[in-house]
């Protein structure tokens, strides 16, 4: 079946891209090396990972029990820019936790109606209740980024979302929502060889949408609106925190240690945790959007 975006990436990669990626990618053996921009020169060795990535799912575990009992209330926010790793992550915070009280939520483009509400209502029904853990694939941060990239909103409307923003975090914070937000970030090279990769395998088709393709052109509007949104939305009481992922083993372990170690919940085990990488997770220090 023949898409619309069938050999639009390979298009812009040997038409568009500029000859910094197409030396990066020419440079790099995708199996091993990373851009000598990232911090770490290879990727993470598979049998490191997965020793690692099997400690932090008990821990996760552990964090789930402890969160039913107490009926906490979890919330976690994942953007970032297309391919970026988001949605392999959230499905390791996910699996091996019961998913009544784990879930995802993925929107949809608003209808007709959602258009017409105030901007954060469709948001509010999916927030947690006590016990429950909710990952937001791509969340109200889309009027940050998405939109205003796109002309999807007016600027009005954008400056009012940033007016917004602050005071809706902080009412979820303070009526007791732990709320976690995560900016994934990937180089331009990784990036376009991610898109590739899914435009040229047949089960990896649903990951790309014309917005993607688009999006490839828009690399420094993107990362002007990433940098505002960032910059206007980082607070005390809701931090930002930038996972630099053009290593998805390396991104994905640490998002999971940041969210253990602000809990103390029942028979944790900080040593199984280990340390976050603050070379590719943190705050304002790593903002290289």
């Amino acid at each position: 079946m023949d898409l619309p975006f069938d050999g639009a990436i390979s298009a812009y990669y040997q038409d568009d891209a500029p000859k910094s990626v197409h030396n990066a990618i020419k440079s790099a053996d995708k199996d091993d090396v990373l851009s000598d921009t990232y911090p770490h020169d290879e990727r993470m060795d598979k049998n490191d990972y997965e020793r690692e990535m099997d400690a932090l799912q008990i821990e996760l575990v552990k964090l789930q029990a402890w969160v039913r009992e107490t009926g906490t209330r979890i919330a976690i926010v994942f953007e970032g820019r297309d391919a970026a790793g988001k949605g392999g992550t959230i499905r390791r915070f996910l699996l091996n936790l019961n998913p009544r009280k784990a879930r995802v939520v993925a929107l949809s483009k608003p209808t007709e109606t959602e258009q017409s509400q105030w901007y954060f209502q469709r948001y509010i029904s999916h927030l947690p209740a006590a016990g429950d853990m909710v990952l937001f694939d791509r969340s109200w941060y889309n009027r940050g980024v998405v939109e205003p990239v796109f002309g999807f909103c007016t600027p009005d409307e954008n400056a009012q979302f940033f007016m917004q923003v602050q005071p809706f975090e902080q009412m979820l914070v303070e009526d007791g929502v732990h709320l976690f937000k995560f900016w994934l970030n990937v180089g331009r090279a990784e990036q376009l060889q991610r898109m590739l990769a899914r435009e040229s395998d047949p089960l990896k088709h649903w990951k790309l949408s014309g917005i993607d393709v688009k999006g490839l052109h828009l690399w420094n509007e993107y990362s002007a609106a990433i940098q505002d949104t960032l910059t206007r939305s980082h607070t005390i009481h809701a931090p930002w925190t930038v996972v630099r992922s053009d290593d998805k083993r390396r991104a994905r372990l640490n998002a999971i240690r940041t969210v253990l170690h602000h809990f103390n919940y029942d028979r944790k085990d900080t040593d199984a945790i280990g340390e976050i990488d603050t070379s590719i997770c943190g705050g304002p220090e790593i903002w290289d959007v």
